[in-house]
């Protein structure tokens, strides 16, 4: 029993004055950049959109209800205010000049040169700006492609059934509605600290949904949630995905605005060419 104790003494006493050797501290892996993450974020954001009604909870019956009996009071009432608008020719033209600002070749230039623009002055927020506003833009062209699929309303100036749904049309929503806001959104937000580019973004975005209706080319409803639905997938895209980023932070390097261009010349197999490498 004796020997036992000092057995157990003597371990204990080695053990205690072996030091213990330090655990590697991990290397923290980099977070990817945007443009990497840039179509996944894609897949994310529709699994989100598509899966948020089965996410609802009791709370939200309190916008549900009424959004819900509002956009049905405009759907009841599209024909008649479709009618009445028609009636003034002389808003077509220029509304529809004004909803070319809301088309998704419009609305891609103004994210992509956001984005030009920021890697070439080391600007960060420009950079994100177009890269988010593109992602929104995306996520809205997949949602309101698959909504105007699935209802199939006619046009104000469809010669067959005016207004009626599941009827071959691609009325509802407003595309240009949705696009504009989304890039709207995502703008205003980035820029929340300019009160002048929020109140210039969702006014050129109010415009251009006005202008889908005064055209004939949407109903009230079909602007209506096309803008909703804009706003809501600009927000969330923001929110997901947005990068706190310090004062006089500058991500992006220097000489990695533009692609490095490096002559390739091989006379011995006459191979000549020029490589263009630009890392994100």
């Amino acid at each position: 029993m004796i020997s036992f104790v000092v057995l157990m003494s003597a371990t204990f006493s080695v053990r205690a004055q072996t030091p213990l050797a330090p655990s590697p501290t991990p290397t923290p892996r980099p977070t990817p950049s945007l443009e990497r993450q840039f179509f996944r974020n894609i897949l994310r954001d529709q699994k989100a959109i598509w899966t948020a009604p089965f996410k609802l909870k009791k709370d939200d019956a309190k916008w549900l209800m009424p959004a819900g009996v509002g956009t049905m009071a405009l759907v009841t009432t599209d024909r008649n205010t479709g009618d009445e608008i028609s009636e003034f020719d002389n808003l077509e033209k220029p509304s529809r000049i004004v909803s070319y600002a809301g088309s998704l070749y419009t609305v891609a230039g103004v994210a992509t040169t956001f984005y030009l623009v920021g890697r070439n002055k080391n600007n960060a927020r420009a950079r994100e700006t177009g890269i988010l506003a593109g992602e929104a833009t995306i996520d809205s062209l997949i949602v309101v492609s698959a909504l105007k699929g699935i209802t199939q309303r006619g046009r104000p100036d469809d010669p067959r059934d005016r207004s009626e749904f599941f009827d071959g049309g691609s009325s509802f929503p407003s595309g240009h509605s949705a696009h504009a806001w989304a890039l709207a959104t995502v703008v205003a937000d980035e820029y929340h600290d300019h009160l002048a580019v929020r109140i210039a973004a969702f006014s050129i975005a109010t415009a251009v949904s006005v202008a889908r209706y005064t055209a004939g080319k949407h109903y009230l409803s079909d602007v209506l949630v096309g803008s909703a639905l804009g706003y809501g997938i600009g927000q969330y895209v923001y929110h997901t995905h947005h990068r706190e980023m310090k004062q006089h932070e500058h991500p992006v390097d220097r000489e990695s605005h533009w692609p490095a261009i490096t002559p390739n010349l091989n006379r011995r197999t006459r191979q000549y060419g020029v490589a263009l490498t630009w890392s994100f």
